[in-house]
């Protein structure tokens, strides 16, 4: 993450949270990314150095202005006076992720070779909840190159149970046996 983005996304929350509007923020700008991400011309048109400045301020005004709160749409401009607003998406990011610190919420995706049961869900959710002492956020991925079994990734690591994971260690004790 680019210090720009750890640096306005970071001035964003810790905003809301003086005004008590992080959780609202934190939607809003969950819908924004997903436009910036669905839409890859809005943020050039916002960094196109032909328009003038007003005029691409104007565009944010008139997208954005009365749908989310004053804030975003202020964020929204700095970000583009600055020629900044291709950022936004990992400003985004940092943005949630100090809100799920501050909150004891953790992100969790589980990759399987099919889709988990709801029940099979809240039961790892439950039990990695149990574990960390953490609200969890848990996403299943599917991955059929898994075979079977579970990756759980959190926090920027790894957690390894599946069965391909377990065939290839098998596989490296085989081959150091062999040598």
């Amino acid at each position: 993450m680019t210090e720009v983005a750890k640096t306005y996304g970071g001035a964003l929350y810790e905003l809301s949270v003086e005004e008590n509007t992080s959780a609202e923020t934190l939607e809003e700008l969950g819908a924004i990314r997903s436009l910036f991400l669905e839409n890859p011309q809005f943020s050039k048109l916002l960094l196109t150095p032909t328009l003038q400045k007003e005029e691409r301020l104007a565009v944010i005004d008139n997208t954005f202005g009365g749908k989310v709160q004053q804030n975003v749409v202020n964020f929204l401009k700095i970000l583009t006076e600055n020629g900044t607003v291709n950022q936004f998406p990992e400003c985004t990011e940092e943005f949630k992720a100090r809100y799920c610190q501050d909150k004891g919420i953790e992100e969790v995706t589980a990759v399987t070779a099919v889709p988990l049961s709801s029940q099979l869900a809240q039961q790892l959710k439950e039990k990695l909840e149990a574990m960390t002492g953490k609200t969890i956020l848990l996403q299943n991925k599917v991955e059929p190159a898994i075979l079977g079994g579970v990756r759980l990734e959190m926090q920027g690591a790894q957690y390894e149970g599946s069965v391909k994971q377990q065939l290839e260690a098998l596989r490296q004790s085989l081959l150091e046996a062999k040598a």
